[in-house]
């Protein structure tokens, strides 16, 4: 594996702390297993154990009796919980009031919950709750996208973009072509899964820890479900296990039982699910079935895209509508459509309620969008590459269908130029032409495909954060934002901000956890924007203290406000020094404030949803992916054989977490669409809920020859704090270079013939690709 610290992507100026290669800052917790997570919190006294029962034998139908004396009669049960228990409403829904606590009258999917066991233990409530004597009258489920298109079931209207005159630009269109992809799901697959500790207060107060990355959501639905005002509820998170979207909304449902337990018995109450249960009763990734034609000119220049993206989206919308509408936003991928329709279908099934994941969409979309790629290369016998960079956005051709200008558009190019040249892509490409010549059974793929992904809630309100900054009289400093930490490095990155805006070294800045307390009224930390808005916030909260330190010296000491600095936890006032906390305890003495509240709103952004128009995203990030692999034709088994990344991230705030989070986000994507495969049975249980039949990548699926860089760039044009860019989601989308390898080695099997491969590809997908590939030869 091959690293470039990308220290030519800092930028000219001189930072002491942003912009380093520092570590995280639990990393060594991290490896050691000291990090505590929400079950490692040492547990108060009289602490009780909360396990969720549901029916085990039905899928979907009419709750007709439900018998819980055998579960109370259980030694170690204190109390079983149902609807008629729930002080405020039987609603843990983010907002449309769709998603009971508890099952009352109909159950909607196999794993729903209809009742908890508090218990003294959490293996007493485990077996507890499997002796519920529940009858239930049978209902035939919607699992599929067929099944839910049949039925026209939704669980959202439907919506489009539309940009031309689409039904002109197919009837006038020189060639036409069109093709049907199906994407599969994703299981979050957390190492720490969902888990929340409620201790009950005075006044009915309620505190709890919880593995949530949307905290102060937590804390409404808690109050929700409780009958309390928000202020009653506290919730911290100091950090989580991993999250990838599986914990934005879905964590709520587990914060608000626990609480309501802690309500009812007056005692702290624990609920730490099963990996089995989770899996089963979570959402995942939408999986989609996506139908399109184009319409393109002889030289394969798109003149029309016609796209349905058909999403199943489970019992309840969730996230539903912010998640396919990103994956309309991404349907074009890096390509300019002249007119284009892109529609969507949030489809109801009776399986667990899809929600957020890593890219949010996105990755959905642009997957379909090369798909066409790849597909119309093969159908005119041209390099994908080629074809690809043909239709790039470009000065004068960069419009989105959405009505957004891409304004970065040359960054696309250079990136996509950059990155050909150092993969040796034009030499690989023949190289592995001739490979496959003389290998029958063996066959290889080389594929290049960029990325361009959106920065910004579409959601206008979600883009904003607050931070909270106390510059104590020793010259430490307390720092406390509302992102929250998921190993992604987002508290890492803070605090280099506040310490390069104090010039103190980090061990001055102390790290704390999300408070709904200390900020309120946060949104999620997702749609990689954690660092843009909380990076902002605190360091606006920084600046208003060193501003009202610089004018209280400045005036003390009578020098000019452009004649001192901090810098090396000193202060430099014209010829005089001192340090931080000698001039923090100064102006305490004089009565200055130094606490401050930052608070940030993303500018020049907005979107009008029904009318379709505005400007989504504050900017774009950019990157590419090159990835060869070799597939056996004969057991469908494939490896990837070497990977290059080039990546955009602006002026990197820390690049060794940059990159880390580019190879996770490739490999996660790379899982999504190789090996993570989920399976429902025809009444709609779950086949697929551990780790023996769901196989995410390991470290032998990495590739050995994996070069990660990142791009050299002049900073983020758009006003970014220190002028980075994302990198949470963006980087899930490379691995889409993979899938299109896959696609590009299956297409040797018969020149001129596209290849049927679905995602994930794994290899009893890659084996029916092989076997349509050999029937369409022989016909």
């Amino acid at each position: 594996m091959q690293r470039e610290s990308g220290e030519k992507a800092l930028g000219a100026a001189a930072l002491a702390s942003v912009g380093q290669s520092l570590p995280h800052d639990s990393a060594i917790r991290h490896v050691s297993g000291s990090a505590v997570y929400v079950d490692d919190i040492r547990e108060p006294a009289g602490t009780l154990h909360v396990v969720p029962g549901w029916a085990r034998d039905a899928t979907r139908g009419r709750i007709l009796s439900l018998d819980l004396d055998p579960v109370r009669a259980h030694p170690g049960v204190v109390a079983v919980l149902g609807p008629s228990d729930v002080p405020g409403k039987n609603d843990v829904s983010p907002a449309l009031g769709d998603e009971p606590m508890f099952a009352e009258e109909e159950i909607l999917f196999w794993g729903q919950p209809l009742f908890a066991v508090v218990a003294t233990t959490r293996e007493a409530a485990r077996h507890a709750a499997r002796k519920a004597r529940i009858e239930v009258e049978d209902l035939p489920p919607l699992l599929t996208v067929e099944d839910a298109l049949a039925a026209d079931e939704t669980v959202l209207p439907d919506y489009q973009f539309r940009k031309g005159s689409p039904e002109t630009g197919l009837a006038t269109a020189g060639h036409l072509m069109e093709g049907s992809l199906r994407i599969g799901g994703q299981e979050h697959f957390y190492l720490e899964g969902q888990v929340s500790l409620a201790v009950p207060g005075e006044d009915g107060d309620m505190f709890v820890h919880t593995s949530s990355q949307h905290p102060s959501e937590t804390q409404h639905i808690i109050a929700r479900v409780l009958a309390v005002p928000d202020a009653a509820v506290t919730v911290e998170v100091r950090r989580m296990g991993g999250g990838f979207g599986g914990k934005e909304s879905q964590a709520n449902h587990w914060a608000a039982i626990a609480a309501i337990a802690a309500r009812a018995t007056g005692r702290p109450c624990k609920l730490r699910l099963d990996r089995d249960d989770d899996m089963i009763m979570t959402g995942k990734r939408h999986d989609f079935r996506v139908d399109w034609k184009l319409g393109h000119d002889a030289e394969g220049l798109l003149r029309v895209v016609d796209m349905r993206l058909f999403a199943r989206c489970g019992y309840s919308a969730d996230l539903s509508l912010g998640v396919v509408d990103r994956s309309m936003f991404h349907a074009d991928s890096s390509y300019y459509y002249p007119d284009a329709m892109i529609h969507s279908r949030r489809l109801k099934t009776h399986t667990c309620s899809n929600t957020a994941f890593r890219g949010f969409g996105g990755p959905q979309g642009m997957l379909a969008a090369e798909r066409m790629m790849d597909a119309l290369a093969i159908r005119l016998g041209v390099d994908p590459l080629d074809l690809r960079k043909r239709n790039f956005y470009r000065e004068g051709r960069d419009v989105t269908p959405y009505g957004m200008k891409v304004e970065e558009h040359a960054t696309l190019h250079a990136i996509v130029e950059e990155l050909e040249e150092s993969s040796d892509y034009r030499l690989r490409r023949d190289e592995i032409a001739a490979f496959n010549a003389s290998s029958p059974i063996l066959k290889k793929g080389l594929a290049l495909t960029p990325v361009k992904f959106g920065i910004s809630f579409t959601l206008k309100h979600l883009n904003q954060a607050g931070a909270l900054v106390h510059l104590y009289t020793d010259g430490s400093i307390h720092l406390n934002h509302g992102g929250t930490e998921m190993g992604q490095g987002l508290f890492q990155k803070v605090a280099q901000i506040v310490a390069e805006e104090f010039g103190v070294t980090l061990d001055k800045v102390k790290i704390t956890a999300t408070h709904t307390g200390k900020v309120p009224n946060t949104g999620p930390t997702a749609a990689s924007s954690g660092t843009d808005l909380n990076g902002m916030a605190a360091k606006i909260g920084a600046e208003t203290i060193r501003g009202r330190l610089v004018a209280f010296a400045a005036e003390r000491y009578q020098v000019a406000p452009d004649a001192i600095s901090f810098a090396g936890n000193r202060v430099q006032l014209g010829e005089r020094s001192m340090t931080l906390g000698e001039l923090a305890r100064e102006a305490h003495l004089a009565r200055i404030q130094l606490s401050a509240a930052g608070f940030y709103a993303t500018p020049n952004i907005t979107w009008d949803r029904p009318s379709a128009s505005g400007r989504p995203f504050f900017y774009f990030a950019y990157g590419a992916a090159c990835s060869e692999v070799t597939v056996d034709t004969m057991t469908g088994e494939m490896r990837v054989d070497r990977v290059d990344i080039l990546h955009d991230v602006g002026h990197s705030l820390n690049p060794a977490i940059d990159i880390g989070q580019i190879e996770g986000g490739f490999v996660q994507g790379m899982g999504w669409l190789t090996t993570e495969e989920l399976v429902w049975d025809d009444r709609g249980r779950l086949r697929t809920h551990a780790p023996s039949t769901y196989k995410i990548p390991t470290a032998s699926d990495v590739p050995e020859d994996f070069r990660v860089a990142l791009y050299a760039s002049a900073g983020n044009p758009s006003p970014t704090v220190y002028r980075s860019k994302a990198v949470g989601e963006p980087p899930v989308m490379l691995a889409i270079s993979v899938f299109s390898a896959i696609h590009d080695a299956l297409a040797n099997l018969n020149p001129g013939a596209i290849p049927d491969l679905d995602a994930p590809a794994t290899p009893e997908a890659i084996l029916h690709a092989v076997l349509s590939m050999k029937r369409s030869r022989a016909g």
